[in-house]
């Protein structure tokens, strides 16, 4: 294993919390045996942890940020929503709102009903399929984290913003969230993960969702980390009857930002629509693993992401489909396509389909494809620039993903973000882009 995390380094960052010992410890033990991947490991076979090991991380410092850096991170225009900011894994209650504040419990100081639930919710999540090394240091240094519970029959009228900024150098931020949904529930919850310019840390996330019978969870996580950052993070979703979850992955790409998604079905009825985008550029590795597990009878997955990779920057899809043997009735679909912008660029997608039922109907594809080179002729011969053709031709592939959104403030935020990402001069106005 890296010497970046042997064992007393990791006991440095674990604060103690009475309650959560034991899931330290056995985070520790856990992680103490724990190989190092490699590229002989299938998981990790295409994304390089290089970054990782030859950094030395630290302990998190406590640190702070104004409100004028906050806006210039996290603000997307039109959005409104409630907002909880925490800085370095720390709830910056200044910056956040009052209804946010009201919506949520910090594990550290949750009831004793809390606590049983919270303590519940983390020893499934180390039961789950594709559990790795990283999700062991999360228990070995949690120290805190963020409970989100949404009643029966009930839903917040506004989208819930949870923005989590890393700052300074050479530190690590273990992050945790749960969210429960009760039956009926309903919540839309906007992850958003960000850092300042030239901020090295390294972010390890894991949120785990449990959605109800009958409930409904709006789910949009925003990797918008800075380029030297690095970011490891797995989503984990329980489906109880007939709950549906609907959820968009956006990765900006930084020299190492990967996601797990894990999704279960767990009882009947159940639907899952995911959507994703990734967009790196220069050197950067952006790297998405899916995992659907389809345990029982009918219950219904649609997965689409599109990567739109520049320069010699590298991108990782790995979609599986699991139809268990009781999963009747099923259907599943999953589809990711590929766009080249550059003869450097590089993508590695493993779509996978493993059925043990004989009653379903489930598709699978992946494509790569470079820019077409007749439709950037015609745009140019049209009176249009060679950098604002690749722009249109680059929006046109992710624009139905973009225009499905249920929080439009969202997509139109991220037209503009994404144009300075396609276009190599970065010249694009938001107006502009607007009109695509």
């Amino acid at each position: 294993m890296s010497t970046v995390f042997q064992t007393q380094q990791l006991a440095a960052l674990n604060a103690s919390n009475g309650w959560l010992t034991a899931i330290n410890e056995a985070g520790k033990a856990a992680f103490a045996e724990a190989q190092w991947p490699s590229r002989k490991t299938e998981a990790w076979k295409y994304c390089s942890l290089k970054a990782l090991a030859d950094h030395a991380f630290d302990a998190a410092a406590t640190a702070s940020t104004t409100a004028e850096q906050l806006a210039e991170i996290t603000q997307i225009a039109g959005l409104d929503a409630y907002q909880l900011v925490l800085v370095n894994g720390q709830l910056q209650a200044e910056l956040s709102s009052a209804m946010a504040l009201s919506q949520v419990s910090l594990f550290s100081g949750a009831d004793a009903e809390q606590q049983t639930l919270i303590a519940d919710r983390l020893q499934q999540a180390r039961l789950q399929p594709g559990h790795h090394l990283f999700n062991d240091l999360n228990d070995a240094a949690l120290a805190d984290g963020v409970l989100v519970q949404i009643g029966k029959n009930s839903r917040l009228d506004k989208p819930l913003q949870l923005v989590s900024i890393s700052t300074g150098d050479n530190h690590v931020v273990n992050s945790r969230v749960i969210v429960v949904l009760e039956t009926g529930a309903e919540l839309t919850l906007i992850e958003q993960f960000a850092s300042l310019a030239n901020d090295s840390s390294f972010t390890n996330n894991q949120t785990e969702v449990l959605v109800g019978d009958n409930a409904r969870f709006n789910h949009y996580r925003l990797n918008l980390m800075e380029s030297d950052a690095r970011f490891i993070g797995t989503t984990l979703v329980d489906l109880q009857r007939d709950a549906n979850y609907d959820s968009f992955h956006l990765g900006l790409g930084s020299v190492l930002t990967r996601n797990d998604l894990i999704v279960n079905h767990n009882v009947g009825g159940s639907h899952a629509e995911i959507a994703g985008v990734y967009v790196p550029k220069d050197s950067q590795l952006v790297d998405f693993h899916t995992d659907i597990e389809h345990r029982v009878a009918h219950c219904t997955s649609n997965e689409v992401f599109r990567g739109i990779i520049n320069d010699q920057a590298k991108a990782v899809f790995n979609g599986r489909i699991h139809i268990h043997k009781d999963a009747q009735k099923t259907l599943a679909e999953l589809s990711n396509k590929n766009l080249l912008l550059t003869n450097k660029a590089e993508i590695n997608t493993k779509p996978e389909l493993e059925i043990y039922a004989d009653d379903v109907k489930c598709a699978h594809g992946a494509t790569v494809a470079q820019l077409d080179n007749k439709a950037r002729f015609y745009l140019q011969s049209r009176g249009i620039g060679e950098q604002e053709a690749q722009v249109m031709l680059s929006f046109g592939f992710i624009n139905e993903l973009l225009d499905g959104l249920k929080v439009e403030a969202i997509g139109d935020w991220l037209r503009p973000v994404l144009a300075h990402r396609f276009g190599r001069d970065q010249v694009f106005s938001a107006e502009q882009t607007g009109d695509l």
